[in-house]
């Protein structure tokens, strides 16, 4: 069942999602060589519990970290570590925050120092499919389209969509009905009404879609070790209008 929101639970999902969005700013200052997954991971929990809120991961399903971070192959669910990052890698960060009962959710895919010219343009194709995926939010649109215009993008820039994880509803839950694949048909899936809140989150990965999940039953990683991306905003549909609750 898909929970409609109102203006007022809307507007506490916009704080939720202002304090994920100021989080990855304040993530984006300390990514450098050396500094280790587990240091951003404090820092992000520093920040989201000194403004009154709970980190949303955090022991969510058992979930150790704060932070999921996920670097070069590894496509989501990174668990922090004392890996430390080096120059060249590219780096995903999404990270969640409960602020008066309400999720935000909110992922970037960053550049270790000086990255190569493929691995930017992984990074600059999957943020644009995103903003493209937006762009399909519209009235009595259906979900399926926003999952129609990020696989064609992609996919005619010569990345492929990881097909085993798809966005979702959000609102007192991380993960709410309905699921926004982001691969697929046009004119399929639910109406889109107003009250509609959902998390789009494209997986790009520079070779092959296929992926598999690590030995520590978290990481989600490439099956051919190429690098994949990862962008996310929360969104909400009121007053026939798109609200990016994470910008």
């Amino acid at each position: 069942m898909i929970h409609l929101k109102n203006k007022s639970e809307i507007d506490k999902m916009y704080s939720a999602g202002q304090i994920v969005k100021d989080t990855l700013y304040l993530i984006e200052e300390h990514i450098k060589p050396g500094i280790t997954t587990f240091e951003l991971d404090e820092i992000a929990e520093n920040f989201i519990r000194k403004n009154k809120a709970i980190p949303g991961f955090k022991g969510l399903y058992g979930f150790p970290g704060t932070l999921c971070v996920s670097i070069d192959d590894e496509v989501v669910h990174g668990v922090p570590s004392n890996r430390s990052l080096k120059e060249g890698e590219i780096i995903g960060i999404d990270v969640g925050s409960i602020y008066d009962d309400f999720y935000g959710d909110h992922a970037r895919t960053f550049a270790v120092g000086k990255i190569s010219e493929k691995k930017q343009k992984l990074l600059d194709i999957t943020k644009q499919s995103l903003m493209l995926g937006i762009e399909e939010v519209k009235t009595n649109a259906k979900v399926g389209n926003i999952g129609s215009a990020i696989q064609g993008y992609v996919e005619q820039n010569g990345f492929s969509v990881v097909r085993e994880l798809v966005g979702h509803g959000i609102g007192r839950k991380l993960h709410e009905e309905p699921q926004v694949p982001n691969f697929g048909n046009y004119n399929q899936g639910p109406v889109i009404e107003n009250g509609l809140c959902i998390a789009i989150e494209p997986m790009v990965n520079m070779g092959s879609f296929e992926v598999y999940t690590k030995n520590d039953n978290w990481t989600i990683s490439t099956a051919d070790g190429l690098p994949s991306a990862h962008f996310e905003h929360s969104i909400a549909f009121y007053d026939d209008k798109v609200k990016i609750l994470t910008i």
